[in-house]
Formats: C-alpha cells, structure tokens, sequence
C-alpha cells in the first residue's frame, strides 16, 4: 500500500511516497521539499501570496520528483493524499487542487488530509506508537495539547489563549533584531546566552487548566530590551537565553497539567509525543524528556525533518485513513481554519 502525499499549506511545498512496513510503520520512499524562506525574508514573515505563486511554480515538477525518487508511477500509488487545511488558503488550494486533478486522472482515491492531524499521527509512522497518547502540538501557529485517542479520534486537552510558542519565539526573534525564520534563530542565540540574567514570567504556572499564554512573556522580554537598549551581542544572548528557559519551564508545567486531565478523561497516555516544528527545539525537547521521565512515559519526538511541514506526514495521514475506508470525494473544500476534533473518523 502507497500514498502519494501533498502538503503546500504554508511556505513549504511538499511530495512524498509512503508505504506500509510489516509492523504498520510507514516506510517513505520519497520526501521532497522546496523551503520559501529566501522569498519571505526580506518581509520578516511569510507572505501569502508571494507563498501561494510560489507553489504553483513548482508543485508539478516537485511531485514529479517524489514519483522518480520513490521509483513509483501514478499507477503504481494506491491513494493521493493532499493537504485541505487548516493553513493559507491561496497556498491551500494549489495542493488540494494538484491533488484531486491526479486523482482523477489515475482513478486513484482521494483523501483531504487534516493538516494538523498529519503532525498528529507522525509518531505513528517514525515509531509505531500506539493509542492513546498524549500530544503536544506546537508550531508557528498552533499549540495544543491533545488526546489523541484514534484516527479522527482526538480531545482537546489544552490551547493557547493568545500566542502559539513557535509564534512567541518569531516575534521574540523580530524584537532583538534577529533574522527570519527567528525561532532557530533564537535558539542559537540561547547556546552563548546567561538564562538567569533575566527574570521573566512563567505565565499560568500553576494553573490546573492545561492552557498556555505566550504573550506576557513576549512583553516581558520588549520591556527588558527597551531597558537596556542599545542592545549589545550578549544582551541578545541573554535575552534568548532568558526567554527559552521561560518557555522550557512553561512547557513542562502546561504539559504536567496536560497529563492529568488526560488521565481524567482518557485513561492511561501510552506515551508523550511532540509534534510540529517546535518540537525541532533542542532545549524543549530536553525538559520534555525530563518530564516524561517523571511520569513514567516514553519521549517519542520524530525526527526534526518531520517536525516541521513535509509531504510524508500528509501521506502517512492519508495512509491510515485509506486502512480505514476513509477516503474524500472532489468536492472536498480548502480550509483556512479546521479544528482537529472536527477532523472526524465518521
């Protein structure tokens, strides 16, 4: 069993070929991957629709690719499987409709992916966990906590209530004057910093409901830096270093409490899984396993190359629908927003 996958939802346009190993893993043929961020730097973010032509300019041939690499045709794939949101919906449209057109020209089935589900299963895919398992989805526009109890099967445990932490670290990067994309910036920056000189906020410490607040604490450092201005190299450093450890910290409380709601309304988690492109940050991914420790659970971070958006995760999500029975018709629409409890299994 092989699916074609396509994910343009923001800067990345992406074409993969997964399969099915003998232990239900998934097996990726291909992966293929074209990053926009020389065509959003100057703008300090991504431009929708500089993003949108960007896709159009090389969806074909990237697909192409992925076919070659995977050493596959459109006859030999058993599903395509693109990306239908939640995401930017110029972007959006050129995956999804790249993708019904190759289905209905191969007679292949079609599956509308939930962009957010796709990081969701990936865990299922690189390590074969099984349900249910606790998730932490953080990237530059989403975090959550989530029960992730089957496919279509998700509970949301906790959200944030203003900034998402990939978002914080991005506008935290924009404030110092760093490069884009800011969050591996900062997290360089954090390597050669003092995360002591600074004393930040840890916002909703404490707090039983699972939810994160990111926007205080991005105050806290402006503030901080408008003190001391003009900033010097260690300045920056220390401020990176300072707001890194905060969000460490946040993010091991928010999850502790995550893993107790989760045991209240979804029994036992077979582990804590991290998905999305923050879960690349070396520093979170330590205080997790941290954490994880404590409560007697495996760690299961995939690999930093499917953290952040890829065409493999849209087809193992299309993959693990299609053993279902769970497949679209073309009439499937783009979503800018879809929630992931409404990414239903009915």
């Amino acid at each position: 069993m092989r699916v074609l996958g396509i994910e343009t939802t923001c800067d990345e346009t992406a074409a993969a070929v997964v399969g099915l190993a003998g232990d239900g893993r998934g097996v990726i043929l291909s992966n293929e991957i074209l990053s926009q961020i020389t065509e959003h730097a100057a703008y300090g973010g991504v431009v929708p629709e500089i993003a949108a032509r960007a896709h159009v300019e090389v969806i074909d041939r990237l697909v192409a690719r992925a076919l070659k690499a995977a050493d596959v045709t459109l006859k030999d794939i058993d599903a395509v499987a693109a990306a239908a949101g939640p995401g930017l919906i110029g972007g959006v449209i050129v995956g999804l409709t790249t993708g019904k057109a190759l289905a209905l020209v191969s007679g292949k089935p079609f599956i509308a992916v939930n962009h957010l589900e796709a990081h969701a299963l990936t865990a299922r895919m690189t390590d074969g966990v099984a349900f249910p398992y606790l998730l932490l989805l953080a990237s530059g526009g989403h975090t959550q906590l989530l029960a992730v109890r089957g496919v279509g099967d998700y509970v949301r445990l906790g959200t944030t209530i203003d900034d998402a932490i990939g978002e914080a670290f991005d506008k935290t990067a924009k404030m110092l004057g760093l490069p884009y994309p800011g969050g591996p910036e900062v997290e360089r920056q954090a390597l050669h910093g003092d995360p002591a000189r600074f004393a930040l906020p840890r916002p909703l410490a404490g707090r039983p409901d699972p939810d994160f607040s990111l926007s205080g604490l991005k105050t806290a450092v402006r503030i901080e830096a408008e003190r001391i201005a003009p900033l010097s190299a260690r300045d920056v450093a220390d401020l990176c270093a300072s707001f890194q450890a905060a969000v460490v910290d946040v993010v091991a409380d928010r999850v502790r409490m995550g893993l107790r709601a989760f045991r209240q309304k979804a029994g036992h988690p077979t582990a804590l899984v991290v998905a999305g492109g923050v879960a690349a940050n070396q520093a979170i991914r330590r205080g997790l396993t941290r954490l994880a420790s404590e409560a007697g659970l495996p760690l299961v971070t995939p690999p930093p190359a499917l953290c952040t958006d890829n065409g493999a995760m849209i087809a193992w999500a299309g993959l693990e629908r299609l053993r279902l029975g769970l497949t679209d018709d073309l009439t499937a629409p783009a979503r800018a927003r879809w929630p992931l409890e409404a990414a239903s299994a009915a």
